[in-house]
């Protein structure tokens, strides 16, 4: 990889953050922030007022972790399974994790209202769905890809049912509101406490798919010709969707569901540094933080009231997918 794009990797979603702290309704100068953060390694002299403290560390700093981890979380599970299905058009939900994680959060607002146990349903019910993928597609160790992805289709089709259903008979004065929301997405309540919950889940599924990277490339072989260079195949295309699906359930789980940034960004990834998934998915982890958190500061700044992430993703991702569509014909080159 050259020099540039390493200080690209590396870099650019440290400034973005730094920057996005200063950014919002609520503005600090540059140097302040720099100060904010710096005073708590260096012994520097407070210059800044109580309320520019909170905002920075209190309020903006934990969400704009989130946003860094949820835009990498999603990325890399997007190429992971792109390279793993030999597909340009499949993404982080395609095993129907977001469908079955947005049906939890239903239940949660519905019956306890939007908090933690909220959270604990959209967890659960996204791994749920993940299994209900498995029974249905069929539990044997030479089941087809193509089978998995049917059975991902049924899922999220009947999770989506349920989602409907269940805002159906919500209330609609106060709690078919906050489904509805929740279901666009949003860090607006992010907070320390969901960081340490959804944070540790989301590095551990990126940890397995960085550790299984190199071998995602041999998983686009015929099975016989993986086999014969000694890759278990059926553990590893298990381990990859175990990793992508810890990613996506506790993003969902704090966030709701981001459409478009485990499909385009993996794209944008191999505009860079080509096809090898050694080098894709480190490179999508980078790109997809970077590309969540510009969507998360544009989503609180640009309006008073904050936008739903899902409506930035789509107006921005549609028309780039749309331009690369027009100009690979769907193909990978």
């Amino acid at each position: 990889m050259k020099k540039w794009k390493s200080i690209l990797l590396w870099g650019l979603p440290l400034v973005l953050a730094i920057a996005s702290l200063g950014i919002g309704r609520f503005e600090v100068d540059f140097v302040t922030v720099v100060k904010i953060l710096g005073s708590h390694i260096f012994p520097i002299e407070e210059t800044w007022t109580q309320m520019e403290y909170n905002v920075v560390m209190t309020v903006r700093l934990p969400r704009i972790i989130l946003a860094l981890l949820i835009g990498a979380g999603l990325s890399i599970s997007g190429a992971a399974f792109q390279g793993m299905f030999a597909n340009p058009l499949v993404s982080a939900d395609i095993l129907g994790v977001a469908a079955g994680a947005g049906f939890g959060a239903s239940i949660g607002i519905l019956l306890f209202g939007n908090g933690y146990v909220t959270q604990g349903f959209a967890l659960v019910f996204g791994l749920a769905a993940i299994a209900f993928t498995y029974m249905i597609g069929g539990s044997g160790r030479n089941m087809p890809i193509f089978m998995l992805v049917l059975a991902g289709v049924v899922t999220s089709a009947l999770f989506n049912a349920l989602i409907s259903l269940t805002k159906f008979v919500a209330d609609p004065e106060e709690k078919l509101p906050a489904i509805t929301y929740w279901l666009m997405g949003s860090l607006g309540t992010a907070s320390y406490r969901d960081l340490w919950t959804a944070g540790p889940i989301i590095l551990v599924g990126m940890l397995i798919l960085l550790a299984l990277r190199w071998r995602i490339n041999l998983l686009t072989l015929p099975d016989d010709e993986a086999k014969s260079l000694g890759i278990n195949v059926v553990r590893m295309k298990w381990l990859v969707i175990a990793g992508a699906t810890l990613c996506t359930a506790a993003a969902v789980a704090v966030a709701g569901i981001v459409g478009w940034v485990g499909l385009i960004i993996p794209h944008i990834a191999r505009m860079f540094v080509g096809s090898n998934n050694e080098r894709v998915l480190p490179m999508s982890i980078a790109l997809g933080g970077a590309y969540l958190l510009i969507i998360d500061t544009l989503a609180r700044s640009i309006t008073a009231a904050e936008i739903p992430l899902s409506i930035l993703t789509a107006i921005v991702g549609a028309p780039f997918f749309a331009y690369l569509l027009r100009r690979t014909g769907g193909s990978w080159s």
